[in-house]
């Protein structure tokens, strides 16, 4: 059954009162506190969540990807970010020190050239 909130216009009390669809229309609703009918509804915020697919997707969009051409920082923020989404916790524990060191801001280049061995092929680091 739905919860909806209420405020009192006459001494200002917050009360929340459960009410079926076909109820609400016609429930006459009264403060608990003062008896008052003087009351008016309160709307909370909504939170809407999205599935994986729809998170990593926002965060793939152009606009987020123009950056990480030349910021190594952002590179490394949003690396951890599709980390932390995709709650990917069998990398290797090279990926955590390449983003560590991208976000201090060591290009990808230079990673590359200190860890010869990670990934094998060239542009391995890229997301």
């Amino acid at each position: 059954m739905p919860v909806y909130d209420f405020r009192c216009l006459e001494c200002h009390h917050n009360f929340a009162v459960s009410l079926s669809y076909s109820e609400y229309d016609h429930h006459e609703t009264a403060c608990p506190q003062c008896q008052s009918r003087r009351i008016e509804r309160i709307i909370r915020k909504v939170r809407i969540t999205r599935g994986d697919r729809g998170r990593l997707a926002s965060m793939a969009e152009d606009s987020n990807l123009s950056a990480l051409d030349n910021d190594p920082r952002t590179l490394g923020r949003m690396m951890r970010e599709m980390k932390n989404e995709i709650g990917a916790n069998d990398l290797p524990g090279e990926f955590d020190e390449v983003v560590d060191r991208l976000e201090k801001g060591q290009s990808p280049e230079d990673i590359e050239r200190d860890l010869p061995d990670l990934g094998g092929d060239p542009g391995s680091l890229e997301p």
